[in-house]
């Protein structure tokens, strides 16, 4: 049996199993290494390459399987939830717990993203520990190089903070579907259209046209105006001398039209309601009438209604107010009345057309 004096000088402080038995077997120093070299360590990087590969596809396939469910609407939380609907445990759960049944039109593209981004951070991850772990087995001193990257990754982090908040504000925003292309959001400063939506930035369109690129980590709070359904609000003023039931039935009647419009067949989700008297101002009384839409339709709905209700009420009698002004003209009594006449005659004068002799 050799000492573990011997076995230490000809295979190291932490021997592999092949230099171990070469060594026992043949009692030569110079076999065992030349074993090491050749076989122990060549399988060894090829075991640490073959799990790493094994990690990677299994990593793959749960990334593939939560993505896949998020593009069907259904993330597994959703349908935990779905499945304790129909069970008796749901009669003591909290409504917010069980599934609402609402279904992302943009989970396949959200799904997407986020699954592309995920599958890179575990393949990045699982690589560069497998990596070190070749660099160890190949004798090479890891800590100078753990040493020196964590160094730079401090360096980098406070260098590119904004960089990785961004980033995980993207994810978030991904994750938790809080709005997607084409939806109308109010991001702050800026509010229009959705045009583009990547990990770092937020592009918009305002109704002006302009383009704005809004980083994801700036973004502290959004309205999303177009997800699932909308609702178009109007606001219709009359006159104090009008006859508001009368005002409301007309309104009601109008918004039941376009309702039953073919036309408008599908944009509007549910009957028009009007809710009553909103306000009572300055010109007049403000009654409000809400319809239930398709998103990002409400503002196209609020235009013929706006026209059709118009119509209604002037084919009906019923006024709408108007801003009205008194205008006080005074003449100056320090002013001579002599000086205000000849300045009338110059003007007069001025607009007559010449005679020509």
């Amino acid at each position: 049996m050799l000492a573990q004096v011997d076995i230490e000088a000809a295979c190291g402080a932490d021997p592999s199993f092949i230099c171990r038995q070469v060594l026992e077997r043949t009692d030569s120093a110079r076999w065992a290494e030349l074993a090491d070299v050749v076989f122990a360590r060549p399988l060894t990087i090829l075991l640490i390459v073959v799990v790493a590969l094994v990690l990677s596809t299994l990593s793959h396939r749960a990334i593939g399987r939560f993505v896949g469910a998020m593009a069907d609407g259904r993330p597994p939380a959703r349908r935990l939830r779905h499945t304790l609907r129909d069970t008796r445990v749901a009669n003591v759960l909290p409504p917010a717990v069980l599934d609402t049944g609402a279904v992302s039109i943009r989970s396949a593209a959200r799904a997407e993203t986020l699954g592309l981004v995920l599958r890179s951070v575990a393949s990045f991850v699982i690589w560069v520990i497998a990596g070190m772990t070749i660099l160890g087995e190949l004798g090479i001193n890891l800590g100078p190089l753990i040493a020196g990257a964590g160094l730079a990754g401090v360096a980098l982090g406070f260098g590119a903070q904004s960089l990785v908040k961004d980033f995980l504000a993207g994810i978030f925003i991904l994750v938790e579907d809080q709005y997607g292309v084409g939806d109308i959001i109010d991001a702050g400063e800026a509010t229009g259209t959705v045009e583009a939506v990547s990990l770092r930035t937020t592009r918009l369109r305002d109704v002006s046209g302009t383009v704005w690129h809004v980083p994801n980590g700036q973004i502290l709070r959004v309205g999303n105006m177009s997800q699932q359904w909308a609702r178009a609000l109007l606001d219709v003023a009359v006159t104090y001398g009008s006859n508001i039931p009368e005002a409301e039935r007309v309104i009601k009647r109008v918004a039941d039209e376009v309702w039953q419009d073919r036309t408008w067949a599908g944009q509007i989700l549910e009957e028009p309601e009007v809710w009553g008297v909103e306000d009572l101002g300055p010109d007049g009384v403000t009654i409000r009438l809400v319809v239930k839409t398709q998103p990002s339709r409400q503002f196209t709905v609020m235009r013929a209604l706006r026209a059709r209700i118009k119509a209604a009420l002037d084919e009906a009698g019923i006024d709408m107010p108007h801003t009205q002004r008194n205008l006080v003209l005074s003449t100056d009594a320090s002013t001579p009345a002599k000086k205000a006449i000849p300045a009338r005659k110059a003007a007069a004068r001025k607009r007559a057309p010449r005679s020509r002799s």
